[in-house]
């Protein structure tokens, strides 16, 4: 019951503040308006990304986008809950990174399923280089999947050499 109520408190935080920061952005500012949050570093500019990370697939048909980005968020969903469901789980880091993974999965796929694109707005550049436009949800996918992978790395070390 706490793993639960845990994963759940976290997964609609995070989903929460994705959505009101994207219904921020639309509001108040057009489609490739931009202003500066730290001159020179970081950006808040209203972008779309009709693919996913670094505009993967971007250049695919919108019909096949939409299944795709659908279908993999679906399975996504579909795993996490049941892993979560089916495993006794102590370690609440764990709980904590398929919750943040699982929170910005429904925030992309919500922005999908109502304007086809994913509303970006974090631009974080130097100089001309700029890390490609993300979100909240991008960022919650990005660091459950860091946390998940120190996790399995540290399961990993942690078992006897005959056990791998």
């Amino acid at each position: 019951m706490k793993k639960t109520v845990f994963f759940l408190a976290i997964a609609v935080l995070v989903l929460l503040l994705d959505q009101l920061t994207k219904a921020w952005i639309i509001s108040t500012l057009r489609i490739h308006e931009s202003f500066a949050v730290i001159g020179g570093f970081f950006n808040i500019t209203h972008v779309r990304n009709p693919g996913a990370a670094f505009g993967f697939l971007a250049g695919a048909s919108p019909a096949f986008r939409y299944v795709f980005f659908l279908a993999v968020t679906v399975a996504a969903i579909v795993l996490i809950l049941r892993y979560l469901r089916t495993t006794r789980i102590e370690d609440l880091s764990l709980v904590s990174s398929l919750a943040l993974i699982l929170a910005g999965a429904v925030g992309n796929l919500i922005d999908r399923v109502r304007f086809g694109e994913v509303v970006d707005f974090l631009d974080v550049y130097v100089g001309a280089h700029h890390w490609p436009a993300f979100n909240v949800a991008d960022a919650a996918i990005t660091t459950g999947a860091a946390i998940l992978m120190a996790i399995l790395l540290r399961r990993r070390k942690e078992r006897p050499e005959g056990k791998r």
